[in-house]
C-alpha cells in the first residue's frame, strides 16, 4: 500500500472534507480535516476487487451471503484476536451506532439510566438521549499521562436506576488498551449494579507495539450472561460509508431477545458492506494492516513529538487508534481561544473536546488516520498557531 498517495476527497460528498466548512469555518481549499473518524487511505486491493466484481455482475437482486460473510467474521476474531465466535450469535446492523440503539431499544426502557466512562465517544450519548433514556456520567481520571477507572467513585454515584454501561474498547478519544485486570474491575462493577456491558471494540485492530487488546468475553468470560459485543471492520478498512457493523451476543438467552427485536423491524445487512467484509476480513486484508500499524505509529510519533514541544499542549500517549487527544490546558487559555487558534489559525478541522462529555472540556481531537504530508503540514501549522508561547 502507498499510505502516501494523496486522494483528493473534496467534492465527492466526502463529510470529512466537504462538511468543515459549514460545521467548522474552515475551508477544504487550504484546510485541513482531521476530525471524522474515518482515514484517508484507499481500501485493501482485495476490497476493490469483491466492490468491482460485484458492479461488473450488474445484477443487485437478494442474495444470500451468510456463509461465507460469518465464516470470514468468525476466521478474524479467532486468527487475530483469539476470540472463538458462534455463528449464531453474530447480527448485522447498520454500523455501530445503530448496533447501540438497537441495544437500548431491545434491553433498556424510556427513563433508564446508561453509564459512559468519559469523556468518550459523542455519538453514544447522543444515540441514548435520544432514545429518551439517561446519560450517566463517570469521569475517568488521567494519572501519569493516561486514563484510569475510578470505580469507588462510580460506585457512588450508583443510585439503581442505571441498565447499562456502554465501554469502548479500544477507548476512543483516549487511545487506552485496557488491562485484563482494567476489564475485571469493568465486569465487577457490572456485576454488582446488576448492569449489561456493551463492549464497543471497533478499534480493536488498531493497537499499537507494545500494547495487546483483549476481547471482553476472553477477558471475563464470566460477564457473558450480561455481555454484548459490537466489532467492525470500518475504521480498520476504512469503509465505514458501507454502514456494515457486527453485534456478537454469546449468550443465548440474549441473543434471542436481540434476534426478536431485528425481526419486529426487519432490519438486515446490506450486499456491498457485507462483500466488502469477506474481502476484508482475509490474509490479504491482515497483510494490510500489517503496513497500516507501523504507518500510523509514524504518524503518532511525528504527531506526537510536535505537538508535545509548544508549551501547554499535551498529546495524551496513544496505545490504539489513529485519534490524537490534544490538551490544551497548559496553555491556560480558554476554550475559545485555543479552538479559534486551531481553526482560524492553523486552518485545521478537529473535534470539540466538550462533544465527549464530561472531562473533554480543553481537549481537541485529531485524526491522523492521513497521508504523512498532512500530519507533517498540520504539526507546522500548529506550532505557528501557538509560537507565541516559545
Amino acid at each position: 500500500m502507498d499510505f502516501d498517495k494523496i486522494i483528493d476527497r473534496r467534492g465527492t460528498y466526502c463529510a470529512k472534507w466537504d462538511m468543515m466548512e459549514p460545521l467548522y469555518g474552515v475551508s477544504p481549499e487550504d484546510g485541513l480535516a482531521m476530525w471524522v473518524a474515518d482515514t484517508d487511505f484507499a481500501v485493501p486491493e482485495a476490497v476493490s476487487a469483491k466492490m468491482r466484481e460485484m458492479a461488473d455482475h450488474g445484477v443487485y437482486g437478494y442474495v444470500n451471503s451468510e456463509a461465507e460473510y460469518k465464516g470470514a467474521i468468525q476466521w478474524w476474531m479467532e486468527t487475530r484476536h483469539g476470540w472463538s465466535v458462534e455463528a449464531d450469535a453474530i447480527f448485522t446492523t447498520t454500523g455501530l451506532v445503530n448496533g447501540v440503539g438497537m441495544c437500548l431499544d431491545t434491553f433498556t426502557q424510556p427513563g433508564d439510566g446508561i453509564v459512559l466512562f468519559t469523556p468518550v465517544y459523542h455519538a453514544f450519548a447522543k444515540v441514548i438521549r435520544l432514545a429518551g433514556r439517561e446519560v450517566v456520567e463517570c469521569q475517568m481520571v488521567q494519572q501519569e499521562g493516561r486514563y484510569q477507572l475510578d470505580f469507588d467513585a462510580y460506585d457512588a454515584q450508583m443510585t439503581g436506576r442505571e441498565k447499562m454501561v456502554i465501554l469502548c474498547s479500544p477507548h476512543n478519544p483516549g487511545g487506552r488498551v485496557w488491562t485484563k485486570a482494567e476489564l475485571e474491575q469493568v465486569a465487577a462493577f457490572c456485576q454488582r449494579h446488576d448492569l449489561m456491558l456493551i463492549s464497543d471494540e471497533i478499534h480493536h485492530d488498531l493497537v499499537f507495539t507494545g500494547h495487546k487488546h483483549i476481547p471482553m468475553p476472553v477477558a471475563v468470560p464470566e460477564i457473558i450472561d450480561r455481555l454484548v459485543m459490537l466489532t467492525a471492520p470500518s475504521k480498520t478498512f476504512n469503509f465505514a460509508g458501507l454502514h456494515t457493523g457486527q453485534v456478537i451476543i454469546p449468550d443465548e438467552k440474549l441473543r434471542e431477545q436481540f434476534r426478536r427485536r431485528m425481526l419486529a423491524i426487519y432490519l438486515q445487512g446490506n450486499t456491498a458492506g457485507e462483500f466488502a467484509t469477506i474481502a476484508a476480513y482475509s490474509p490479504a486484508g491482515a497483510a494490510y494492516v500489517e503496513e497500516l500499524l507501523p504507518y500510523l505509529a509514524t504518524n503518532k510519533a511525528l504527531f506526537d513529538a510536535a505537538v508535545n514541544a509548544i508549551p501547554g499542549l499535551k498529546s495524551m500517549e496513544l496505545q490504539a487508534t489513529y485519534l490524537a487527544w490534544v490538551d490544551f490546558s497548559g496553555t491556560g487559555m480558554e476554550r475559545e481561544e485555543f479552538t479559534r487558534r486551531v481553526e482560524q489559525g492553523a486552518k485545521i478541522a478537529a473535534n470539540h473536546g466538550t462533544t465527549f462529555g464530561s472531562g473533554g472540556e480543553s481537549f481537541l481531537r485529531f485524526n491522523l488516520g492521513t497521508q504523512r504530508s498532512r500530519v507533517e503540514e498540520a504539526c507546522a501549522r500548529l506550532t505557528a498557531a501557538f509560537s507565541d508561547l516559545q
